[in-house]
């Protein structure tokens, strides 16, 4: 087989990075104690206080969103605290294991994979929680493992009214793709990662922190070092970083958030809708059809059932045919869906070229008419041609 020179990331992480950002992340080091770095600190603070729409910290670690989810539970959180985790997904799943793997009470709110978590259910137990017992809510707002997004607003008002209890929000792939009012829905402690709305590789990952997580990490007990936040805070008041940072990682961050601020919030948040109904509406006039609640779909990734065709032929076939890597299904959904990333730096012509492979796929296995490929591109276009 020929080496894939060309390969297009349609899957929710890592995303394509700009040329702009891959020029940045070649550029030479430079100590990350110098004045230089100090000021590459404070520049891409600001502009990461801008994206998340907050006047509170926003702390840069090397490492993955998982590392960011970590550190946001073990640097605000005691030994025996009870707290509420939400699970509609690999993703939540994952929050269930940290939380238990750090000694924490965990209550599990429950949803069918590929069904948003159900509000009403937070605000009861939040509510019948009158010797508030209860420390934190730990949820993920955008689920790519399902194409779902959570009610995050309505739930972050629950959160408020129990008055105590903190919001810890895996954000990973709704930063930068949707609406995410840090300050005006008061959560608490936010991650995200920098291989996805961030449009840049894999290695760093962000922390917001609301006054209410600072107070809570005074009293917090549980083990950590390298991903104490208190260190990276104390840092930050020198635009600096406890440790090593990834120094070029932090090159491509300045990059791609002032071509972030250049397109604007409304605007990357319009192309990122736009892109998810061209998507799903295109796919379902293939006769495919959606996994995730259709009320409730991620502007992330469009996850797609493929009934008796096997999923992860289906990805292999469009990879090698059309250089494309789509994601497929996790665990149990293994060959049962596939997943298409628009996520960051995705453009109208990335949505035609990986609808086009897809009704071509289809058309070549006979699950459709060329009249019926055809259509797709259509559907999808005029979705496309909406300013």
């Amino acid at each position: 087989m020929a080496i894939q020179q060309k390969l297009s990331l349609m899957i929710p992480g890592p995303t394509p990075v700009p040329e702009k950002v891959l020029q940045a992340l070649s550029k030479h080091p430079i100590g990350h104690r110098s004045k230089e770095f100090q000021e590459l600190v404070e520049s891409t603070t600001i502009n990461l206080q801008w994206l998340h729409q907050t006047q509170n910290d926003v702390l840069t670690i090397t490492g993955s969103g998982t590392a960011a989810m970590e550190a946001g539970i073990i640097s605000s959180l005691s030994k025996g605290d009870k707290v509420i985790c939400g699970e509609n997904g690999k993703f939540g799943e994952r929050w269930v294991k940290v939380a238990k793997e750090f000694g924490l009470e965990v209550i599990k709110i429950v949803s069918e994979w590929g069904t948003p978590l159900n509000p009403e259910e937070f605000k009861k137990i939040l509510e019948e929680d009158q010797q508030k017992e209860i420390k934190a809510v730990i949820l993920t707002h955008s689920e790519t493992s399902t194409g779902v997004i959570n009610d995050l607003e309505t739930i972050s008002s629950y959160i408020q009214e129990h008055n105590t209890a903190l919001s810890i929000v895996d954000c990973v792939t709704s930063l930068g793709a949707c609406n995410v009012p840090v300050d005006e829905w008061k959560l608490d402690i936010v991650a995200s990662g920098s291989q996805k709305g961030y449009m840049i590789p894999p290695g760093l990952s962000f922390v917001a922190m609301s006054q209410k997580a600072w107070e809570a990490a005074e009293k917090s007990n549980l083990p950590k070092f390298y991903l104490n936040l208190k260190s990276y805070r104390k840092s930050l008041l020198s635009n600096s970083n406890p440790y090593t940072p990834s120094v070029n990682l932090i090159f491509a961050l300045d990059e791609s958030l002032k071509m972030m601020r250049e397109e604007g919030l409304n605007n990357i948040f319009f192309r990122h809708n736009k892109h998810k109904l061209a998507m799903s509406n295109a796919v379902k006039s293939l006769n495919l059809k959606l996994f995730a609640d259709e009320k409730h779909l991620s502007p992330s990734i469009t996850a797609i059932k493929t009934g008796e065709i096997d999923a992860e032929e289906f990805r292999k076939t469009i990879k090698n045919k059309f250089d494309i890597l789509l994601a497929g299904g996790q665990d149990h959904l293994k060959g049962k869906i596939f997943r298409v990333g628009h996520l960051g730096y995705i453009n109208d012509r990335d949505i035609l070229t990986v609808i086009s492979a897809i009704s071509k796929t289809l058309l070549d296995l006979g699950k459709v008419t060329a009249q019926e490929a055809g259509e797709a591109i259509l559907v999808a276009s005029r979705y496309l041609d909406k300013n």
